[in-house]
């Protein structure tokens, strides 16, 4: 029986595509960012926040990925901002082929910061890259304290966390201390940002993070 590996050749590729996206995207001054979270966590919610928040600073552009339906670009539109929805055939995840696609059919002429909303898994997006300039994971406080336990992977390459729904706090038994120690032993350099997008806590210092990733493009 002949076994054929074809792990180190699909990622090889797929790393060379993200890289020649995230050039062409330099270039263009458009900064990528690669949104990662379980389903339910807050994602949209969030970005419809920070979209009417910054409406004035950053012109943003949404490619939302799913399995099916358009629900969410439909929300963002409604927001102000550009959005594409892309349909994943069953993959539970993005790779730099399909978000460069997704993007370049957004358009970037006129964005500052595209978000790739990726499929809701805390386990497949971790393992592509798709040419994304920062990668963030949002985790949500009804999902529990213990998830950097449960899905290492994750935790240890994003660049930022935004810990969501912070509003819901005193109705959960999460433990902020012992869910960022863990997050800074896989990953010592992580911004963590606890908001809520529906009181407003927290917004500030995340809509600075992206005022300040605009900026240095």
């Amino acid at each position: 029986m002949r076994v054929i590996e074809l792990n180190k050749s699909v990622t090889e590729s797929n790393d060379l595509d993200a890289k020649n996206l995230r050039d062409e995207l330099t270039k263009a001054k458009v900064c990528l960012i690669n949104l990662m979270s379980s389903p339910g966590s807050g994602k949209t919610t969030l970005l419809k926040r920070t979209i009417t928040d910054l409406k004035d600073k950053i012109r943003f552009g949404v490619v939302e990925a799913d399995i099916a339906s358009d629900v969410d670009a439909i929300a963002i539109e409604e927001n102000g901002a550009k959005s594409i929805q892309v349909h994943t055939d069953g993959m539970c995840h993005m790779d730099a082929g399909m978000t460069r696609r997704g993007v370049f059919e957004l358009g970037i002429e006129d964005i500052d910061i595209a978000v790739l909303e990726n499929v809701g898994n805390l386990i497949c997006p971790a393992e592509f890259d798709t040419g994304a300039h920062v990668n963030v994971m949002i985790l949500s406080i009804p999902e529990g304290d213990d998830k950097p336990l449960k899905y290492p992977l994750m935790f240890s390459m994003v660049d930022a966390l935004v810990v969501t729904k912070y509003d819901t706090k005193s109705f959960f038994n999460f433990d902020e201390d012992k869910c960022y120690e863990a997050v800074k032993k896989l990953n010592p350099n992580v911004r963590i940002f606890p908001v809520s997008a529906k009181t407003g806590e927290g917004m500030n210092e995340w809509e600075e993070y992206l005022l300040g990733l605009k900026k240095d493009m």
